[in-house]
């Protein structure tokens, strides 16, 4: 594979290690108290850039600056008015891609060749809501009240959004975020993680190159716990979107009380993958070993708990250790990169006690297992990819989110066996079958529980499509009509005309 640009330049103009304001209100300003943080290449150890370390007050400032913007010129758009600004801002996401998608694997370590795939993910995703902008509307409706009454429904934006993020999709999950707001009228406020806090601040640049109003949409960088718990708590917040772990879901939901907003959550997820016993072993491996190596396995959806019919396991778990044996693993920005770092440190042993853990008790190690050294990875947070065979349901890496590169394989016998092992889990985020019997898969579908479920392939996602789990996994789409809806209020309206 080749890049049609030079990222490595691309990549020394975009960072230098200086400082990188936030945006509140159309302005690009520093926190109040001063204070920054640094962020880094996970692939190098390398500072990046520095950007304010946000605290309630400067989210006071950003919610008070999306309010007026709300209650401003932004509430005399039109539904054109705002498809064209979507448009525009399609336009210049694509112009700009390249620069998106290096920041994206500089800062988040995603190989270079994946974060420019996304193009036609997120660019679609623009292009489809602002469709959607001009097709929103209420309904008339017949009542049984006497008289001459007539009675229909308004669609009408929530508010202000607080939108919170993870690291693992900048790019994606800021406009996953911003872009139904911009559909339905409302406004933002998004806080990015603090791992990877710097593509959504280039995005603001491009909104604002846009012609977005001041206010409209702000990016704060700061800590989970300071900032994203003011925005979760926030009084004049109207509704919070949050992508990330389960157990933060579950404080930012308590938090949400206060003024009974409006929330969705996407949250974590052990996603199973049953492999029948008739399911082509050549197509399945590859895709089922890279639901889960896929950005190191740094994915919500990851599809980590691989049962596969016991007359074909063996053979289809030494296939995935050979497919996980034969994967490049290295810096994002080369284009020859399968498998990049994990995103910090902390992550890396977070994966390494995992693996511990699997060893000690008793899974078969099929490949991988160990955090890699020398010269190219000794500074970064390389961890090679992992398979275990013969896991049972009871051990720990067969029960929590890993969000590393580490598939436990499990052998069944039955199909109401799998399936019911596939549901013995808290989450219920996705799920992925591989057979070639379509009565079978359609059985199957109906019986997991799991908010998106594929046959044969895994992660594809589209904008017209909603995404999104069940049971701990979270609740709310994103994807479709319904992601407008999370963002829209119902209004009746009743008018005597006699």
């Amino acid at each position: 594979m080749t890049l049609t640009f030079d990222a490595k330049q691309m990549a020394a103009e975009l960072y230098d290690g200086g400082f990188r304001p936030m945006f509140i209100g159309g302005q690009w300003v520093a926190a109040q108290s001063g204070e920054v943080s640094e962020t880094y290449n996970p692939a190098t150890g390398a500072v990046l850039a520095t950007v304010p370390l946000a605290a309630s007050a400067d989210v006071d400032r950003a919610v008070a600056a999306a309010r007026r913007a709300l209650e401003g010129p932004w509430s005399r758009f039109s539904p054109y008015e705002r498809q064209t600004l979507l448009l525009k801002i399609a336009d210049l996401f694509e112009a700009n891609w390249e620069r998106l998608s290096v920041s994206d694997t500089l800062n988040m370590g995603m190989p270079i060749m994946r974060t420019l795939a996304n193009k036609r993910r997120v660019i679609g995703m623009l292009r489809f809501y602002a469709g959607m902008a001009t097709a929103l509307h209420g309904e008339v409706i017949d009542n049984s009240i006497p008289g001459e009454i007539v009675t229909f429904t308004r669609r009408e934006p929530i508010g202000v959004v607080g939108a919170i993020i993870p690291w693992n999709a900048p790019t994606a999950a800021s406009i996953w975020k911003i872009a139904p707001a911009l559909a339905t009228g409302c406004t933002v406020v998004l806080k990015p993680s603090e791992d990877a806090p710097l593509t959504p601040l280039l995005i603001a640049k491009l909104m604002q190159e846009a012609g977005v109003p001041d206010g409209v949409v702000n990016i704060v960088t700061g800590k989970g716990s300071v900032a994203g718990a003011r925005l979760a708590e926030h009084p004049d917040v109207n509704k919070i979107v949050f992508t990330g772990s389960t157990a933060t879901g579950q404080s930012i939901a308590r938090a949400a009380v206060g003024n009974l907003k409006r929330v969705s959550l996407e949250l974590g997820g052990k996603s199973p993958v049953i492999v029948c016993r008739d399911a082509d072993i050549d197509r399945a491996v590859p895709v089922a070993a890279m639901a889960v190596f896929a950005h190191s396995g740094q994915i919500c959806i990851a599809g980590s708990r691989l049962f596969v019919a016991r007359e074909i396991h063996e053979e289809f778990v030494a296939k995935v250790g050979e497919f996980a044996r034969s994967l490049r693993i290295g810096h994002g920005i080369e284009a020859d990169t399968d498998i990049g770092p994990l995103i910090s440190a902390r992550q890396a042993q977070v994966v390494e006690s995992f693996i511990a853990s699997g060893q000690s008790e008793g899974a078969a190690l099929v490949a991988g297992g160990m955090r890699l050294s020398g010269a190219l990875y000794d500074k970064g947070n390389f961890i090679a990819p992992t398979v275990f065979g013969n896991v049972k349901d009871e051990m720990r890496i067969a029960r929590e989110e890993i969000f590393g590169p580490v598939i436990s394989a499990m052998p069944f016998d039955t199909i109401e066996e799998a399936v019911e092992r596939a549901n013995a889990s808290p989450y219920g985020l996705a799920a992925g079958i591989f057979t070639q019997n379509l009565g079978m898969a359609h059985k199957l579908v109906r019986r997991i529980k799991a908010g998106s479920v594929w046959v044969n392939m895994y992660h594809a996602l589209d904008p017209a499509v909603p995404f999104g789990g069940m049971k701990m996994s979270g609740y709310g789409r994103e994807g479709g009509v319904e992601h407008l809806h999370e963002y829209l209020e119902t209004k009746a309206v009743w008018i005597q005309t006699d």
